[in-house]
């Protein structure tokens, strides 16, 4: 069975090819610089993301002692 944290992870993953390959189609087809700063920014959120969600402590279950 699929667990929370892989879907998030390949989710995070996916997020990341995604936002890069629509920079790059869009930079490819011409950007002004403003929107090169914007491709820039969506591409590093979606990395940040990614480490966050892999960086993350699992959570675990109180003890009771």
């Amino acid at each position: 069975m699929i667990k929370t944290r892989e879907l998030a992870e390949w989710g995070s993953a996916l997020l990341v090819v995604i936002c890069g390959a629509m920079a790059g189609h869009y930079a490819a087809a011409g950007m002004t610089p403003v929107q090169w700063a914007g491709a820039v920014a969506a591409v590093m959120g979606s990395i940040t993301v990614a480490v966050a969600v892999r960086v993350w402590p699992i959570e675990t279950a109180a003890s009771e002692d």
